[in-house]
């Protein structure tokens, strides 16, 4: 489980395909702190911690992940959002985040409001994947708080701090990004559904 608040911004060093899988490896300062074996949110993907390297270590992506994310668009230097697994006991500061991505988005849109930003996402709606208004999603991994909620579009008002400390700074239109929607939701949405 995450909480969506990036704690540090990583660098790709090398990527290695492995049959069908993809090992990334990543240079960020909490690569003294993790462990093998350990969960690690990779701009919004759950990966698993496979080896460590003096500052770099390794996570493993298979083809499923692949497929659905925008891990397959990256390329050596590119920065991404991380953030390890929270602790019992902490503070919940963004939303629940499990780490698994329901869709990919676009940017469609990123216009500036005196000191913040607006970034607008258009996704494809056949998912039944939705967005309310003042509702969180996850962008990248970014807990984030929903505003102009459309059926397959919306948007985030990205604060100095977050454009800083997050690669929604790397964004531009066309930008491809990783979508969880709130969990509550989507178990709402599916019950509704299955008129249960």
């Amino acid at each position: 489980m995450f909480t969506g608040i990036i704690e540090e911004l990583g660098t790709i060093v090398s990527l290695h395909a492995d049959q069908e899988n993809l090992d990334i490896t990543v240079r960020a300062a909490l690569a003294s702190e993790v462990k093998i074996d350990q969960s690690v949110s990779h701009n919004g993907v759950c990966l698993t911690v496979v080896s460590i390297q003096d500052d770099t270590y390794t996570v493993t992506a298979i083809k499923e992940t692949l497929d659905k994310t925008n891990l397959n668009t990256l390329k050596e230097g590119a920065i991404v959002n991380l953030e390890r697994g929270m602790k019992v006991g902490d503070r919940l500061d963004g939303h629940i985040v499990q780490g698994h991505v329901d869709q990919v988005a676009k940017c469609i849109a990123i216009s500036e409001a005196d000191g913040s930003w607006y970034y607008t996402f258009s996704y494809d709606p056949s998912l039944s994947n939705i967005t309310i208004e003042k509702g969180s999603v996850t962008v990248n991994g970014v807990s984030l708080t929903v505003v102009n909620s459309k059926k397959n579009e919306f948007s985030v008002a990205i604060i100095p701090f977050t454009y800083e400390h997050t690669n929604f700074n790397t964004f531009e239109t066309g930008t491809i990004v990783n979508l969880e929607f709130d969990v509550i939701g989507k178990y709402v949405q599916r019950i509704t559904q299955l008129g249960l």
